[in-house]
C-alpha cells in the first residue's frame, strides 16, 4: 500500500482526497490510498509518522505550513525561498523533504485569470500567512508589484484602514489568502472597501470550498472578474504527485 494524506487542524473544507480518490481511481492504482489527518498540534505529526509507516507523501495546509520545519530533514529550495511548506516528500532513503507548490498552482492559475499586460497597476495580498507567501513569490516571478494588507500595522504593508478608495483603484488585482470565507463559515469575508471595486478589478480567492465566496460575490455585484482556488488546488496537486513519483 502507498498512502498519501493532508495534515491541517480543521479538514471538513477539503477536496483533496476527493481529487486524489478519483486520480487513483483513473490511473487504475488500487494500492493507493490519501487519508485526512486532522492535527490538534502540529507536534502530534511524530506520533502520525509512527502510526503510519506507510506514508509516502504529505500535503500540508492551515496552519502548519510554517510550522512543520523541525519535523523536515531537508527544505527544496523552493519553500526555502517562500518561507513554507506544502507537499512533503518521503524520499527512497528515508529524508522527508519539503516542498512548495502552492506558488506554482497559483502562478500558473493567475496567468489564465489576469491579464499581465495590466500588472502595472498592481496586487493586494489580503492575508499574512503561509499561503501569502507562495502568492507573494508567484506575483514577483510575473513581475507583478504587490502589497501585503493585515489586520495589525507591518513593516512593509498596509491595514484594511488603509484602503482607501484611491488605494482600491490603484491596484486591479485582490488576492484573499485568509481562510475568511471558507466552509463552513461561509458568511465572513475580508473587510476590504468592496464599494470600490469597479469592472476593472480581477478578484482571486484561494478558498474553493464554497465555490462562490462571499469576497467573491461582493466583488461580482460590483462588476469585478473572480476565480475561486479549485484550479489552483488541482494545479499544486498535479506538481505534488510529481515530486511523490519522481
Amino acid at each position: 500500500m502507498r498512502q498519501f494524506g493532508l495534515i491541517g487542524a480543521k479538514l471538513e473544507h477539503s477536496f483533496s482526497q476527493t481529487y486524489f480518490t478519483q486520480k487513483f481511481e483513473s490511473l487504475e492504482l488500487p494500492d493507493h490510498r490519501y487519508d485526512l489527518f486532522e492535527l490538534p498540534s502540529i507536534k502530534d505529526l511524530a506520533g502520525l509518522l509512527e502510526r503510519q509507516p506507510e506514508l509516502r507523501g504529505l500535503n500540508v495546509t492551515i496552519p502548519y505550513k510554517e510550522q512543520v520545519w523541525p519535523y523536515l530533514d531537508e527544505v527544496a529550495a523552493s519553500a526555502a525561498r517562500i518561507g513554507a511548506v506544502n507537499v512533503i516528500e518521503f524520499a527512497a532513503d528515508g529524508r522527508r523533504v519539503g516542498h512548495n507548490t502552492d506558488y506554482i498552482g497559483f502562478r500558473e492559475s493567475l496567468r489564465r485569470f489576469y491579464p499581465l499586460r495590466g500588472a502595472e497597476a498592481g496586487a493586494l495580498v489580503l492575508g499574512t500567512g503561509g499561503s501569502s507567501k507562495a502568492v507573494e513569490a508567484a506575483l514577483r516571478e510575473l513581475g507583478i508589484r504587490y502589497w501585503l494588507v493585515s489586520r495589525n500595522p507591518l513593516n512593509h504593508g498596509l491595514t484594511y484602514d488603509d484602503l482607501t478608495p484611491s488605494i482600491m483603484a490603484g491596484h486591479s488585482l485582490i488576492v484573499n489568502t485568509t481562510p475568511l470565507g471558507t466552509f463552513p463559515n461561509m458568511d465572513q469575508c475580508p473587510a476590504i472597501p468592496y464599494h470600490a471595486l469597479t469592472p476593472q478589478h480581477y478578484l482571486y480567492d484561494l478558498i474553493y470550498n464554497p465555490s462562490e465566496t462571499q469576497f467573491m460575490a461582493k466583488g461580482a455585484e460590483q462588476g469585478a472578474q473572480t476565480k475561486n482556488g479549485f484550479e489552483m488546488l488541482c494545479l499544486q496537486a498535479e506538481a505534488a504527485w510529481e515530486i511523490w513519483n519522481r
